[in-house]
């Protein structure tokens, strides 16, 4: 159900009763939509956990359409962004919570990575670096943030995306990030089965491994 954090940022929330352990979920840059409703459902179902996806652009009016979404995220700035998502943490009631993320969403969970926050992230296909279009004044680089605090983090990375090219995933991985690679997946190969790029073995497989992660095993 559609909830709201004080700040006034849209959430998806769906509680499960007796959970010990929370999941905070990251949208791509399309934001919330039913797709995400559905997501959200289906971890807290399958995973048991409560679990809460937070609206990116809390402070934009955006159409669907890509254009004007790639063009917001340099005006996103990290403070309210992760502080969105700690908040969200703080609402699932729970003493352990996890995060995880997609493209966007993705690209944040490294940011938040050194936050001491989430006991466990997962990043679907997020950007290494900060693209050059996207590098506003409240903005930083995500691969720092992965530098300091690689432990918690789990990298679900397509070999044939150009979000993250070969040399951003070793630098990645040169920090003890667990990165985990498809070949021949493209850029969000996982989360969305509408889109032309899908795979569908990959995403049950990656979906398996970080629901592992996400819960502690």
């Amino acid at each position: 159900m559609r909830e709201r954090l004080d700040n006034g940022t849209e959430l998806e929330v769906v509680r499960v009763a007796g959970s010990t352990r929370g999941l905070v979920v990251a949208p791509d840059i399309f934001g919330l939509r039913p797709l995400f409703d559905d997501l959200v459902e289906r971890f807290a179902r399958e995973w048991n956990m409560t679990t809460i996806a937070v609206e990116p652009f809390p402070t934009e009016s955006l159409s669907a359409d890509i254009e004007p979404r790639f063009e917001a995220v340099a005006r996103l700035t990290d403070d309210r962004v992760l502080g969105d998502l700690a908040a969200a943490a703080d609402l699932t009631g729970c003493d352990d919570v996890s995060l995880i993320g997609f493209c966007l969403g993705g690209m944040h969970c490294f940011k938040a990575a050194d936050q001491g926050i989430f006991d466990r992230i997962a990043s679907f296909y997020g950007m290494i670096r900060l693209p050059e279009a996207w590098n506003g004044p409240g903005q930083s680089e995500p691969l720092p943030h992965v530098a300091a605090s690689p432990d918690p983090v789990l990298a679900i990375i397509g070999d044939l995306d150009p979000y993250t090219p070969p040399d951003a995933v070793s630098d990645l991985e040169a920090t003890g990030t667990q990165v985990v690679r498809y070949a021949d997946a493209k850029h969000g190969f996982a989360h969305d089965a509408s889109r032309p790029d899908h795979r569908a073995d990959d995403a049950a497989d990656a979906f398996a491994r970080v629901g592992d992660w996400v819960r502690g095993y």
